[in-house]
């Protein structure tokens, strides 16, 4: 299992740390942009410059998994990002939720063999 993890780990990182590059550098070039509310949606993150945010916290979080150090908090602050991935795919943009599946299963293989640093999150009472 720990092997699994380890080559979930390095490719969950790279995954954040090329695509978190690309919303800086746009060495991948975007397909066309979705229609209707998800097209919306999009647009009004961009303007916002919301994208650059969201891809500094995928580069952080990509070195972090890639240089295996820290590990807990770049899956805590990935959380957050896949969770919103997921959601735009589910309520907006079913056909591209591969993708982003994918980076949830990897993150449970990670998280699951780094279980111990979110044991506290979930302990109904801190014992002294």
């Amino acid at each position: 299992m720990k092997i699994v993890a380890a080559i979930a780990r390095y490719l969950l990182g790279l995954m954040f740390l090329v695509f978190g590059s690309n919303m800086f550098l746009n060495f991948i070039p975007m397909g066309p942009m979705p229609t209707g509310l998800a097209g919306q949606f999009t647009v009004a993150l961009f303007a916002a410059h919301y994208f650059y945010v969201v891809g500094a916290i995928m580069v952080i979080s990509g070195i972090l998994l890639v240089v295996n150090r820290f590990v807990g908090l770049g899956l805590t602050l990935l959380g957050p990002v896949l969770f919103n991935i997921l959601t735009f795919h589910l309520l907006m943009n079913p056909s591209g939720i591969g993708p982003g599946a994918f980076a949830t299963l990897l993150w449970l293989l990670v998280a699951w063999e780094h279980r111990i640093v979110f044991e506290r999150l979930f302990a109904a009472r801190l014992e002294e």
